[in-house]
């Protein structure tokens, strides 16, 4: 059986399931779409990658934030999920993710190198990682691209072996109104 490694950029997915239209995001079902990503295959792994929130001593937005990834990386540890962690610097008064992409890059590596998986699914359209994929896929592995179908990453499509691009009806159903 195929065995398979799914990587997910936390905030590159949260980011373009908003310019998809979806709303309540910290009810998205990780479970069923890992289903879907896995298709059959033998799930190695899987990791969601995302820069770690900190509080601001008297910034009531960072409390809520910090809460908000709270519920999601417990909701996805409970499906099985690592969570890989970056950080956030705030430079001029803007939040920047720093060392997501890297960390993504260098699993992506060793696991081709460890042999821990035959194709990583990567959910990401960050074109940083194009160096990663191709030494990679010259090591025998496969990679599928999850793309978008609104906003999909014309590189990312070149450099990988399979590519699927979601649209707002595929993700729909992982969706729900209210937290379960």
């Amino acid at each position: 059986m195929e065995r398979a490694a799914i990587i997910i950029d936390g905030s590159n997915f949260y980011h373009r399931l908003k310019e998809a239209g979806l709303r309540s995001l910290l009810t998205f079902d990780y479970r069923a779409f890992n289903t879907l990503l896995i298709h059959g295959r033998q799930m190695m792994s899987a990791r969601y990658y995302i820069g770690a929130i900190r509080e601001e001593q008297g910034n009531e937005k960072t409390k809520i934030l910090m809460r908000n990834q709270r519920k999601l990386t417990g909701r996805l540890r409970n499906c099985g999920y690592q969570i890989c962690y970056g950080d956030i610097l705030k430079t001029d008064g803007t939040y920047h993710e720093k060392g997501v992409d890297v960390r993504m890059a260098v699993d992506l590596l060793v696991g081709a190198y460890e042999d821990c998986y035959d194709t990583a699914i990567l959910v990401s359209s960050d074109t940083d990682l194009i160096p990663a994929l191709s030494k990679v896929r010259s090591m025998g592995k496969k990679i599928e691209y999850i793309g978008f179908g609104h906003k999909p990453s014309h590189a990312m499509i070149a450099h990988s072996d399979i590519r699927r691009l979601l649209t707002k009806k595929d993700l729909d159903p992982f969706i729900h109104d209210e937290e379960s």
